[in-house]
């Protein structure tokens, strides 16, 4: 997964979100974007998850850039899966048929052939005893893994998260975490906004600071949480890890 952003430019109204912004990674499994809030993190994973479009500026993976036209980003969208901080889950249908609604739908799988796709996956993260479940039936841990294989059953290229553990307790975090984890260790390539400090230095292979809209410093996770030159970033960091 290499990155490269170029002068991303961002507004809403009269307030500029991400203003003329850089970033480039190497070949890289996981990158976590840190920060404060407002600084612009959230709306830069849009961005490079093809959910929405820049004023200015350009962003491509592995040497392919985003298109700009409605059409060229949403065949984008296809390849790739998105998690955000609420669930998004479909109330009225089973943990089963949310994962395989977006399979049947949007790519055109048959029914068998959409569950025969999710039922190892909900095995291996213990969720297979939840599928006939509503949503309403869930915890919040589960209803977040299960949104999680919702968007890695389409096989993506990469996996787009936004701060997925904000709205749950701390045993519920855990459980998610761990999952992310595991997707790591089993070759998901994902970019990841997160406050879990210690999470994202375990499992970041590179790590960006974003605020006030720019990219402050970025590289490798051992750099950035232990010897990173910019003294913003060290003070955000002593401030909030142990």
């Amino acid at each position: 997964m290499e990155l490269v952003v170029k002068g991303l430019t961002q507004a809403y109204g009269k307030t500029t979100v991400l203003d003329r912004l850089d970033l480039t990674t190497g070949d890289i499994r996981a990158l976590v974007l840190v920060g404060p809030s407002g600084g612009g993190k959230t709306t830069l994973l849009r961005i490079l998850a093809g959910l929405d479009l820049p004023i200015e500026g350009s962003v491509s993976f592995a040497n392919a850039v985003l298109p700009r036209d409605e059409a060229g980003l949403l065949a984008y969208r296809r390849h790739v899966g998105t998690v955000f901080q609420a669930y998004n889950l479909f109330p009225h249908l089973s943990a089963l048929d949310n994962l395989t609604l977006p399979l049947i739908h949007v790519h055109g799988l048959a029914p068998a052939a959409a569950r025969k796709r999710v039922a190892e996956p909900l095995e291996r993260f213990k969720l297979a005893e939840h599928a006939h479940k509503r949503p309403s039936q869930l915890s919040g841990g589960q209803k977040q893994r299960i949104a999680i294989l919702r968007a890695l059953a389409t096989q993506p290229e990469r996996l787009f998260l936004d701060e997925p553990t904000s709205a749950l307790d701390p045993e519920m975090t855990a459980e998610v975490l761990e999952m992310i984890g595991e997707l790591k260790d089993l070759g998901t390539r994902f970019v990841l906004v997160t406050h879990e400090m210690g999470f994202a230095r375990k499992v970041a292979d590179e790590v960006a600071f974003v605020g006030g809209g720019k990219v402050v410093a970025s590289g490798p996770a051992s750099t950035m949480f232990e010897h990173c030159p910019e003294p913003r970033v060290r003070d955000f960091f002593a401030r909030i890890l142990p």
